[in-house]
Order: C-alpha cells, then sequence, then structure tokens
C-alpha cells in the first residue's frame, strides 16, 4: 500500500470530538472521531452543534492518527477506528489519509455515514473509490427509504443515499444499516417493510440496526437556540422496537 506520511502532514480536517472506548459504532472496542460539518438537518439529530461546518478543531491527519493510536491495545482483533460526523463525507479527502496511516498499522477502519454528500460524478467516484479501498466497514445510516419521509425529515432528498448502498455493494465493500426508529414517524409498516426489501437487494449487507429515537441531545438544541420539532414524541418501547425488528427480519 502506498504511504501518505507526507501528504498527512498537509491533509486537515476539522474533528468536533473523540470517543476513546466506543462499543457501539462498529465491531469490538474502537476509537471513534466525530468529525463537524452536516448539511441534513435531522428532525431527531442528537449532535446538532456538529452541523456548522466551520467549527470543530483542526487537526493533519497524521497527528489524529498519532493521537488515536495511543489507545489499539484495546482494540484487539475486532476493534480499530471509526469515523462518524456530522458528516464524515463532507471531509472525504481527509477521511481517506486517516484511514490510510490506520491501514499501514493494520487497523480496521469503519465508516459512520448518513450518505447525504455521496455523487454520481466521475471525479467524485474516484474520490470516493479510493475512501472505499481503505475502509474495511461502512455503517449506513437510512433515515427512510420513502422519498418524501426522507425530506421531510433531513431536509434532503435520498436518492444518490440509496445509490450509495447499491454502488458499496456492488464493488463487494461490507455494511451495516441502521434506522433510528421515531414512533410516528419511521415506524409505519410500510417503511420498515420497505427497508427490508432493499436491504435485500444488499449482498453485502451484514446487519440491519435499529437505533430507538432518544431526547438524551434535546438540551442541546435548546442551548443552540433552535425548536425542537418534536417535542411530545415519545421514545420507542421494548415492544415497538421488537416489532420493527420482526418486520426487518433482525433475530435476536
Amino acid at each position: 500500500m502506498q504511504s501518505c506520511k507526507s501528504m498527512s502532514e498537509e491533509t486537515t480536517g476539522r474533528v468536533h470530538s473523540l470517543e476513546t472506548f466506543g462499543l457501539v459504532d462498529g465491531p469490538g472496542v474502537r476509537c471513534v472521531v466525530f468529525l463537524q460539518g452536516c448539511r441534513m438537518r435531522c428532525q431527531y439529530c442528537h449532535n446538532p452543534e456538529t452541523w456548522r461546518t466551520d467549527a470543530g478543531e483542526p487537526w493533519t491527519a497524521g497527528k489524529l492518527f498519532e493521537k488515536v493510536y495511543r489507545y489499539h491495545n484495546y482494540w484487539k482483533q475486532k476493534g480499530g477506528v471509526t469515523v462518524s460526523g456530522g458528516e464524515p463525507l463532507l471531509q472525504m479527502d481527509f477521511v481517506t489519509e486517516f484511514f490510510l496511516l490506520a491501514k499501514e498499522k493494520g487497523v480496521n477502519t469503519a465508516l459512520d455515514t448518513a450518505g447525504n454528500p455521496f455523487s454520481a460524478d466521475k471525479e467524485y467516484l474516484e474520490r470516493f473509490d479510493r475512501l472505499m479501498a481503505v475502509t474495511d466497514l461502512f455503517l449506513l445510516d437510512i433515515k427512510a427509504v420513502d422519498g418524501s419521509l426522507h425530506h421531510s425529515l433531513t431536509g434532503w432528498d435520498n436518492e444518490n443515499i440509496l445509490a450509495m448502498a447499491r454502488y458499496l455493494a456492488d464493488h463487494g465493500k461490507e455494511m451495516w444499516i441502521r434506522h433510528v426508529l421515531v414512533p410516528g414517524l419511521t415506524d409505519s409498516e410500510e417503511e420498515l417493510s420497505a427497508l427490508r426489501d432493499f436491504a435485500r437487494g444488499l449482498p453485502t449487507l451484514k446487519r440491519i440496526e435499529v437505533l430507538p429515537y432518544h431526547t438524551l441531545g434535546r438540551f442541546k438544541w435548546e442551548k443552540l437556540g433552535i425548536p425542537y420539532s418534536l417535542d411530545g414524541v415519545p421514545v420507542p418501547t421494548q415492544e415497538e422496537v421488537a416489532r420493527a425488528e420482526k418486520i426487518l427480519g433482525i433475530r435476536n
């Protein structure tokens, strides 16, 4: 694999925060890097402070990997590093350089993305292919399969996001799909059945995860002075989560 050590000192990204002992963002124990910046405005976002693209702390890919690699003794065989957000694809070249450094050390890499920046543009795909080559697992957050529902939830369409899932599958990349279950919004049988049927067409899909909606990030909206549009929406019950998992064909 071509070394990128000289480039890593020049490639800079904006980092929101680090989680040094993550257990829910990919297999095993992982160091999770949360990048700054996201264009979607999900109604249930629990990290609205990551939306701004001009915030966060600047890091070079080399310095960032040097910091996270200090924790590699915790990762063992199944663990590694996960880059999340925000939306990490907004800083795709930075992530590629960071993952290149990780692969030079034999570290497992995962990318947690909602796919919003994905494009079929030739130049974009050339850059995306370089990222794919150094990413072991994609965690794809699919907010909704129905386009109208997706737009109402996030302010954006989802055709390119679904196209990204198919592109990953066509290129043999392993992925997990994650779906936030919001009562009255993303939990209908029609939506869950559509997600199940879509997932069945992805031969490299390894897992579907139902993430129950929660209100733990609501105080952040209030602190930022952003109206919280899901006021009064309850968190799903265990029975509602089990129902969703049954529709999706998840076996626990």
